[in-house]
């Protein structure tokens, strides 16, 4: 069994996380996400029980009295010896509100309210967690790619360590020379170093994120990101605003949040209205000191049915129904101003995210066409290099040029993905690579 156990785990560890995995997985181990499906939770149930509130209730009583005394006699004219006698008594009681001003369905409607509010803050925190699980995915494919063109160029610069001994071997190039590659190559290694740490810190990063515990053998899967480049423009943030307004959960949380404030206007209010309740049962006891009648016919002859029906006039609180109104409206204003606040973040953060998108697209393209000339520059630059008539302190620019133009390159194509998805995020498109 252990055997089994153990193997289980390492293929869990060992096989290739899609983003899909990865949000799927999160979504499972999250603690918040956990909390808010508990306030779901919590919810039902509160809800249900405001339902039932509107239901009667009915008790069943039973109760012994036992009493010690003394009992007088006329015919001797005096008290008796001290004796105790026993009253049983047994009841049924129901009672029911009749009206109350509304005030139970309010509080049932308010509760189911509250009920779909709570859904959908659980969806907004689960879409948190699916940017920052969106974030951390592409930090680890950007840092992967770091690292394998420190790895390519350390390969290209090792070639040019050969060249270069075998030239300083035949006097054609000077020491100083020759001490300008290796040292790139050095620098090169740190570099290397310095990615391969960032990959490793990407990975633990989004681990992390996911509540997996940190592992070696952690790898994700590698999307065909070129795909998800697509050109973007700024003419569609209105668009995009009126879409994530139908969509995204923030705005459906703070319509319900007003809507249950106002049920709690209504719910004050009802304390200015009068009540009506009404109440029935049947009492009957029995007295063991009784002796005319048996326990059966004591009960029988005892039985007492009521039914009382409460009306409750209210006069004077001291005020405290006109303050919980008072307060009740001032609520109602607040939470209205929270849902315009949230209405103006998601419409600011949409018109960012457009932004975003398009800047990230003409960064894209004007860095495609600097790796193009950086690409041909040093072609060229790596012949003249070769045949010997072009010095290491030019080449070394030129190539420090063409690195820094790859590195630019995928730093651009990673933010554009990202940006790209997000405008998909507040058009309610689920997120995918």
């Amino acid at each position: 069994m252990m055997l089994i156990l153990t193997v289980q785990f390492s293929s869990a560890q060992s096989k290739e996380w899609t983003l899909e995995d990865c949000i799927g997985y999160a979504i499972e181990k999250n603690i918040g996400i956990q909390k808010s499906s508990l306030a779901i939770d919590q919810s039902e149930t509160n809800y249900e029980q405001s339902k039932n509130n509107l239901l009667p209730s009915v008790n069943a009583l039973a109760g012994n009295d036992l009493v010690w005394g003394k009992t007088y006699s006329s015919e001797t004219n005096s008290y008796g010896p001290l004796s105790s006698s026993n009253n049983t008594s047994f009841g049924v009681s129901a009672g029911a509100t009749l009206f109350n001003g509304f005030k139970l369905k309010t509080l049932a409607k308010q509760a189911e309210t509250d009920l779909n509010s709570s859904k959908y803050s659980y969806v907004k925190v689960k879409e948190a967690l699916e940017v920052s699980i969106l974030n951390a995915y592409l930090n680890i494919l950007y840092a992967n790619e770091e690292v394998q063109n420190a790895e390519k160029q350390i390969e290209i610069t090792h070639k040019s360590l050969e060249l270069a001994e075998e030239r300083l071997e035949l006097g054609i190039i000077s020491r100083s020379d020759y001490l300008q590659i290796k040292s790139e190559l050095a620098t090169e290694k740190l570099t290397l170093a310095n990615a391969n740490s960032a990959f490793t810190l990407a990975k633990i990063d989004l681990m992390q994120l996911m509540e997996l515990p940190v592992s070696d053998d952690f790898t994700i899967a590698t999307p065909d990101i070129e795909s998800h480049l697509t050109e973007v423009t700024t003419s569609g943030a209105s668009d995009i605003y009126r879409e994530a307004l139908q969509v995204k959960p923030q705005v459906k949380e703070a319509e319900l949040n007003v809507k249950s404030v106002v049920m709690n206007e209504k719910i004050a209010n009802a304390d200015f209205m009068p009540s009506l309740s009404l109440s029935a049962g049947v009492n009957t006891n029995w007295l063991n000191s009784n002796n005319h009648f048996n326990f059966t016919e004591q009960l029988n002859n005892q039985t007492t049915p009521y039914m009382s029906l409460n009306l409750s006039i209210p006069i004077f609180q001291k005020n405290q129904t006109k303050t919980n109104v008072k307060l009740a409206k001032i609520a109602v204003s607040n939470t209205q101003l929270d849902e315009t606040e949230v209405r103006n973040t998601l419409r600011k953060e949409v018109e960012q995210a457009v932004a975003d998108a398009s800047t990230a697209w003409i960064r894209y393209e004007a860095s495609l066409e600097q790796k193009d000339a950086m690409n041909e520059s040093y072609c060229v630059a790596e012949e003249k290099y070769n045949v010997g008539i072009l010095k290491s302190v030019d080449f070394l620019i030129i190539k420090n040029d063409w690195i820094a133009a790859e590195s630019n390159l995928l730093q651009t194509k990673y933010n554009l993905v990202y940006n790209i998805k997000m405008l998909d995020f507040y058009r309610g498109i689920p997120i995918t690579l």
